[in-house]
Parts: structure tokens; C-alpha cells; sequence
């Protein structure tokens, strides 16, 4: 069964949706709150807490995917709160071209909490695929103090 919770956040609604126990995806969208649960009651204190310079490390139980797709979430989870890294560098890491970390970040189902917003391009921004795109990657830079980098 999934739950799921509706968050009101500074850049829109957002629906999280949890299933036996992990996180396993982020949404901006309308929603209706469906059958809530302990853990989204705890994500939802957690992004409050971000949202409100409160929390810079989420602590919670996340679904990574499989094969390449988890490796990148997992490398985007090591970024610390305010760094940012770009594709390039995270394609050297782990040793697949530059475009598939961009597909993998585009991909990612829980954007907030693993930060693919700390992934930039080498001459740019690059992508994101939250609503609001870049403006919103840009958002949430600036909430980390990471916009300084952007300049």
C-alpha cells in the first residue's frame, strides 16, 4: 500500500509518497492527503525544517532504484549541504559518461531530499526537473548559500 502527504513548501505543494517504510517519491503537484503515516509525518517535520535553514541532512529511509540509478542518487547524497559538484565530476567518479548522470538526475524520484539541485553543468546550471526547473534549482541553492557559486 502506498501513503501518501500533501506539504505545503515555499516553492508549491508537494505530494510524498511512501511505501512499506521508504520514501519513494516527491511530487509538485496538488494532491489530497491519502492515509498518512508515521514516516511522511517525520519527512514533512524534516523538509520544514530545511525550508526553515533548520536541517541540512535528511534522515530518512529512501528508495535508490538499481544499477546506475542508485549509484547516482547515492553519489548526490555525499554532497554536502551548500557544495555543489557537476555532472563531469560525478561521471568521473563513477565512471560512466557525463550524459547518463543527467538522465540519472533527471530521473531521480525524491528531488529535495536527494539533492540532484547540487548537480550543475560545467559551463551552467544545466537541468532540473522539479517544477519551476531551473529557477527552482536555483531556489534551493540559494536556501543552502550555495548561490555564491553561481556568480
Amino acid at each position: 500500500m502506498i501513503s501518501q502527504a500533501v506539504y505545503d513548501s515555499p516553492l508549491g505543494a508537494l505530494v510524498l509518497s511512501e511505501q512499506a517504510g521508504v520514501l519513494i517519491r516527491l511530487e509538485w503537484r496538488q494532491g489530497a492527503a491519502g492515509p498518512g503515516s508515521a514516516l511522511l509525518d517525520r519527512a514533512i517535520m524534516q523538509l520544514t525544517e530545511y525550508f526553515n535553514k533548520q536541517r541540512q541532512v535528511f534522515d530518512l529511509p529512501f528508495e535508490y532504484g538499481t544499477g546506475l540509478q542508485a549509484d547516482v542518487r547515492r553519489a548526490m547524497l555525499a554532497i554536502p549541504y551548500g557544495e555543489t559538484r557537476t555532472y563531469g565530476d560525478l561521471a568521473q567518479d563513477i565512471g560512466v559518461p557525463a550524459q547518463a548522470i543527467g538522465q540519472a538526475c533527471g530521473a531521480n524520484a525524491l528531488p529535495i531530499f536527494i539533492p540532484c539541485h547540487r548537480i550543475l553543468a560545467a559551463n551552467g546550471l544545466g537541468g532540473y526537473s522539479g517544477a519551476g526547473g531551473v529557477e527552482t534549482k536555483v531556489a534551493l541553492l540559494r536556501l543552502e548559500g550555495a548561490a555564491s557559486l553561481l556568480i
